[in-house]
This record gives C-alpha cells, structure tokens and sequence, in this order.
C-alpha cells in the first residue's frame, strides 16, 4: 500500500489517496489522472492494466486499486 500511496501522490500530491473514497465519483480525479496512475501502475507493478479494468469502482479508492493490482499480478 505504501508504495501504491507513493506513486498517486507524485501525480496528484493535492489529494489525500490515504483516505479518499470516492475519487471518481466526487470528480477528484479526471480522465487525465487514470491515465498517468495506469501507466505507472502497469510500469512499477509489471501489470498491464486493460480497458475493460477502467471501470470507477476500480479506482474509487486506494484499496480498490491495490486490489485490482493483486488481481492483475495473479493472472
């Protein structure tokens, strides 16, 4: 996780990943931030991170995200 907080924090350092919830739905993030976030993601986990996966709830929260991860990593 801590490494996850590390990378959103040096694309958005305004937003507090640790505790946010709703990071697509109340608008925090833009179309422009998921695609920096997924291409560091697929960059530092070794993931590839595919358009069906680009789905809200996936990147709501810190922990959806580091779910997705693991899933992806499993595969």
């Amino acid at each position: 996780m801590d490494k996850l907080l590390k990378i959103l924090s040096d694309i958005r350092p305004d937003v507090d990943f640790a505790n946010a919830q709703k990071l697509i739905d109340d608008g925090i993030l833009d179309s422009f931030d998921i695609i920096s976030i997924v291409n560091e993601l697929n960059e530092a986990y070794d993931i590839e991170i595919d358009v069906e996966d680009l789905e809200p709830d996936n990147f709501n929260t810190c922990a959806a995200m580091l779910e997705l991860i693991q899933k992806l990593q499993e595969e």
